[in-house]
């Protein structure tokens, strides 16, 4: 958790927008439906918004994820591909999964 965020993930209003939120994705990962692990902000959380509850505490800019799915979302502006693309043996950009 980012110092800046942590009194708003402490705080009573996240605790209940949370708990009111989960419940109507029946605990499930909106993404591939497994079971969510992680209530996660569409659009980021960042110091300038972190006081907006039109941003931080708004069921429309909320997803309850699994933590595969959430990291997925959350690390794809660190991978050098498309979701669905890969590398293979040679470099060649290939879809995830193809034969050789």
């Amino acid at each position: 958790m980012k110092p800046w965020a942590k009194k708003f993930y402490n705080s009573k209003a996240w605790k209940e927008c949370r708990a009111s939120y989960i419940p109507k994705v029946f605990g499930l990962c909106e993404h591939c439906s497994r079971p969510g692990y992680i209530l996660d902000h569409i659009k980021e959380l960042t110091p300038e918004n972190i006081n907006d509850p039109r941003i931080t505490l708004n069921h429309n800019n909320l997803q309850f994820l699994c933590l595969e799915c959430h990291n997925t979302k959350t690390f794809a502006i660190y991978s050098p591909t498309m979701q669905g693309l890969m590398f293979d043996e040679e470099g060649n950009l290939v879809q995830r999964g193809e034969r050789l």
